[in-house]
């Protein structure tokens, strides 16, 4: 069981590695699932886009790719998450960096666990289960 986080053409982001590891793996028991092995891959828009295509056959810029390898309860997967929208959607809805960073990550993990975003109903528990776990996050 590993949380890891690699870089693919930009920087390196600035966040607590350890805490937020510890923070996805408390998400996912609370769930009721095991953690296993997820990789979280920080890149530019162009890169997601480039995955987009390749993978998906869409031909869109979006923050976040899910690819799940989920086996029963244990959670597996990898996560490409574009800074770049990262860093805009901080703009969009006056946040910080950090925050919308976070947000992204347990969206990924949210996937991860099942939760889907594409129907109105689905997309508004998806935000209010971001919403009560980053409020766990940053009231720790």
């Amino acid at each position: 069981m590993s949380i890891q986080y690699f870089v693919e053409s930009i920087p390196f982001p600035k966040f607590k590695k350890r805490s937020t590891s510890n923070w996805i793996k408390s998400v996912i028991i609370l769930e009721g699932k095991t953690p296993g092995d997820i990789s979280f891959v920080f890149c530019s828009d162009e890169y997601l886009l480039e995955v987009n295509r390749k993978y998906l056959q869409h031909d869109y810029f979006t923050d976040i790719i899910t690819f799940d390898y989920v086996e029963d309860t244990n959670i597996n997967g990898d996560i490409f998450i574009s800074i770049d929208r990262v860093k805009e959607n901080s703009l969009e809805y006056s946040s910080s960096f950090d925050n919308e960073l976070h947000r992204i990550l347990i969206h990924g993990v949210l996937h991860l666990l099942g939760y889907k975003d594409k129907k109105k109903g689905d997309k508004k528990l998806m935000t209010k289960k971001e919403d009560f776990y980053l409020k766990v996050l940053f009231d720790s």
